[in-house]
């Protein structure tokens, strides 16, 4: 008689407040979600393949069952004809994509267009532009045909400038997305925002960004996860991938439950990837804590004391920026940085910070009980921009991180790409995410989080001055 993988799989263990990637082994085994309102709002986790039970052969495995990881699945089926195994270490989408504010909007990284002008010419900058537009379409396409309703919440994404002294910045911001990038950006006064779309006491003006898209975390990951398995890939969860190593023509990957043989691998971790699983990837991100919270529901006098007219994805200009917008079961998201390290996450203070950020903004909210808090790491990259890349010459394997905070919307075309380049095709090397591996920080890395702490307290008095 076949059993069914649940008789294999590992107790549950508990979620772990104070897990750190980066000194952490590894993300755990079977470990239960954090306590997000994706995860309590999206229904029961989909099916999945249950764990690794023996030594294995595989055609192409996938270490990260987030947006990349089942993205790279469900076009390595479609657009190539491999059905993948997707490696997860504890339950499908754990990580980054349910922990992330649900906000989709036209970019990947952190840096600017005008930014990519600078490093890179126009030229470059209008190749990539194209690109990240067009993963905002693959992202559309992909949320109309899930079987799950993602909760869209259209219409763009307004980048509100909570000082007036950041307005020049925005302005020529959107001069260039305009006349450069044929990009169809406005400018909005603080009267506009604060009577048209939301009340926020600090908004001094916005540039709105026709695409932009809030989506349920959650669900989202639940519905790629279906799509995939239909389409042939397999989800192996409670199986984390200790080490990489290859050997005889094959890539070895160690899970607890047996060695996974593969002759091409795809890595998806992110913000959560072990710094011991694989030496090219080792160090090359800076995960960067983010914590949310979400309130109870708004009545009707609350949300016209906030002026709530809009559902938009909301962005301010903060550096350690808050992200928040009007959910549609009518709740408040807010989510921002503050903590450095997971043994510090749980500290009073972090909330306390975001708490006050949003009583800045909307004054009639002050003491409004909360029904969700979490944190979440975001893989960061020291350039600031993501890589879809060989992580080394002569390996057949290939990763794609570092989005910096933005990875809802172009992790879709992330995993596509990551999907070309394990089918062996190239991808267009003139373009800097395509191009070379995410950089190191070399010598400083120990030093790495001294460094953050400092500039955490520059940003912060920074962004609040006048």
């Amino acid at each position: 008689m076949e059993l069914p993988p649940d008789a294999f799989r590992p107790d549950q263990q508990p979620y772990d407040p104070a897990y750190d990637p980066v000194h952490a082994r590894d993300p755990g085994r079977n470990r239960d979600y954090a306590p997000t309102y994706w995860i309590a709002t999206a229904g029961p986790p989909p099916e999945d393949d249950g764990p690794v039970t023996g030594d294995m052969d595989v055609d192409v495995a996938i270490v990260g069952s987030g947006y990349t990881g089942l993205s790279a699945a469900i076009h390595l089926a479609r657009e190539h004809g491999i059905k993948a195994v997707v490696l997860e270490a504890n339950r499908t989408a754990w990580g980054c994509s349910t922990r992330n504010g649900g906000q989709a909007q036209i970019s990947a990284g952190r840096l600017k267009r005008s930014q990519w002008v600078e490093a890179w010419g126009v030229e470059t900058a209008v190749r990539l532009h194209r690109e990240i537009a067009e993963g905002f379409d693959l992202f559309r396409s992909l949320i109309a045909e899930l079987d799950v309703d993602v909760e869209p919440q259209d219409g763009g994404h307004l980048y509100i400038a909570h000082r007036a002294r950041l307005m020049p910045a925005l302005e020529a911001e959107c001069r260039l997305m305009n006349e450069t990038f044929g990009y169809g950006a406005r400018i909005l006064s603080g009267m506009e925002v604060q009577r048209e779309h939301v009340g926020d006491r600090e908004a001094a003006g916005a540039l709105w960004e026709p695409d932009g898209i809030g989506i349920h975390a959650g669900k989202l990951a639940f519905g790629y996860q279906r799509l995939a398995r239909r389409l042939g890939a397999r989800v192996m969860t409670a199986s984390p991938v200790l080490d990489i190593a290859g050997r005889g023509g094959m890539q070895h990957l160690r899970t607890p439950g047996g060695t996974v043989r593969a002759r091409r691998v795809a890595i998806a971790t992110a913000g959560y990837t072990p710094p011991g699983m694989y030496r090219p990837t080792r160090h090359r991100l800076m995960p960067i804590l983010s914590n949310s919270v979400v309130t109870r529901p708004l009545d009707a006098s609350e949300i016209a004391a906030c002026n709530f007219r809009t559902r938009m994805v909301l962005t301010d200009t903060r550096t350690l920026r808050h992200y928040y917008r009007l959910l549609p079961d009518n709740r408040v998201q807010i989510g921002s940085r503050s903590a450095v390290t997971g043994a510090d996450a749980a500290n009073p203070r972090h909330l306390n910070l975001l708490l006050e950020g949003l009583y800045r903004k909307f004054p009639a909210l002050r003491g409004i009980p909360l029904d969700h808090s979490w944190w979440g790491w975001v893989d960061v990259s020291h350039d600031m921009m993501p890589r879809i890349v060989q992580a080394e010459p002569g390996a057949p394997v290939f990763y794609a991180m570092g989005y910096g905070g933005n990875g809802v919307m172009y992790s879709a075309q992330a995993g596509r790409r990551l999907a070309q380049l394990v089918a062996g095709q190239a991808l267009d090397r003139t373009l800097p995410i395509f191009a070379s591996t995410l950089p190191s920080h070399g010598l400083l890395t120990p030093f790495r989080r001294l460094g953050q702490r400092l500039m955490y307290q520059l940003y912060q008095r920074r962004d609040e001055a006048v």
